[in-house]
């Protein structure tokens, strides 16, 4: 049952790596939506007066951003180590 789920993890992997342009479009989403979201939090800051509104609006930018950095991360791994992936595996 296990090498069944990592067969088809990699298989999945695999899959993933053979698709360049998805993997650059999400990795230029996630970073777009970290900065944006950091923005966010820079603003709050900035321009709002210390309140609950202040603190909600720091929040939807920190989750804005964490999910920014999920994405972007997934995407880089997604545009590297599958590569590699790829790579070895044409080889074998």
């Amino acid at each position: 049952m296990a090498s069944k789920k990592a067969t088809a993890l990699l298989q999945w992997l695999q899959k993933r790596a053979e698709q360049d342009r998805e993997n650059l479009r999400l990795f230029v989403f996630g970073a777009a939506a970290f900065f944006a979201g950091l923005g966010i939090i820079l603003m709050a800051q900035k321009y709002l007066l210390p309140s609950l509104a202040q603190e909600i609006v720091s929040l939807a930018g920190l989750i804005l951003a964490a999910m920014g950095a999920l994405s972007a991360a997934l995407g880089y791994i997604a545009l590297s180590i599958l590569r590699i992936i790829r790579l070895t595996r044409k080889n074998d």
